[in-house]
């Protein structure tokens, strides 16, 4: 997936959820959007590299949108959540994703379940997938989903285990979107009750699968995402 045009700035602060100040290489400090409402716990430290988007449109406040942060130790980070489920669909497109490769119609966001949900990916209609936005690292260099309680992904995972029991297929997809990470752990300390149901839905059957972005550069800058290495899910 190629990404927009970026450009560089050193991190201030990240505030209100959606906002941050940065300095760019002049000098000149601004604020620009963040499209990340989670705890971005590792991805937001003072110092750290912002990559940034332009927008064109006129009517935004903002023009600038945080997409990737380049931590002081060289890591890669896509904060931007919107581009999971990009990367996902391009990777379902060139069946890079071993495990779905055999499916050939792709929708997105169809209504499904009891309590009125939104699958990402319906697959042949049979294949119910959907995906979380993986980012938080921890020390032992394992990434861990979620990063914050997460009541609309336990949600999710009750739905995928009704999909599961009614003889469909139901994945449970963890775009990595973090150049550190190499392998995955369920965050059962910070949500106790996503792991429990996480555990539920694998015994009746519904699959988990963690695959890795590569990030490509051109002359230092970062041009490109794919969703293309699978990783272990411990």
């Amino acid at each position: 997936m190629q990404l927009p045009s970026l450009q560089q700035g050193k991190l201030i602060q990240r505030y209100k959820r959606f906002l941050a100040d940065i300095q760019l290489p002049n000098g000149e400090q601004t604020t620009i959007h963040c499209p990340n409402t989670g705890a971005m716990i590792g991805c937001a430290t003072v110092g750290d590299t912002v990559w940034f988007s332009t927008s064109d449109n006129p009517k935004r406040k903002y023009a600038y949108t945080w997409e990737l942060t380049e931590t002081q130790t060289g890591d890669l980070i896509c904060v931007n959540t919107q581009r999971a489920n990009q990367l996902v669909q391009e990777a379902l497109q060139n069946n890079w994703i071993a495990e779905l490769s055999e499916y050939q119609q792709i929708q997105a966001e169809v209504k499904y379940g009891d309590e009125k949900s939104r699958i990402d990916f319906l697959l042949d209609e049979k294949c119910f997938v959907e995906v979380k936005s993986t980012t938080l690292l921890t020390e032992k260099g394992i990434g861990m989903f979620p990063d914050t309680q997460t009541l609309r992904g336990q949600k999710h995972l009750r739905e995928l285990t009704s999909v599961a029991n009614q003889g469909n297929r139901a994945v449970v997809l963890f775009a990595i979107l973090h150049s550190g990470i190499n392998s995955f752990q369920v965050a059962e300390q910070i949500d106790p009750k996503y792991a429990e149901l996480c555990k539920t839905a694998q015994l009746n059957g519904v699959q988990m699968l963690c695959y890795k972005a590569t990030f490509l550069r051109q002359d230092g800058v970062p041009t490109a995402m794919e969703l293309v290495e699978p990783i272990l899910f411990e």
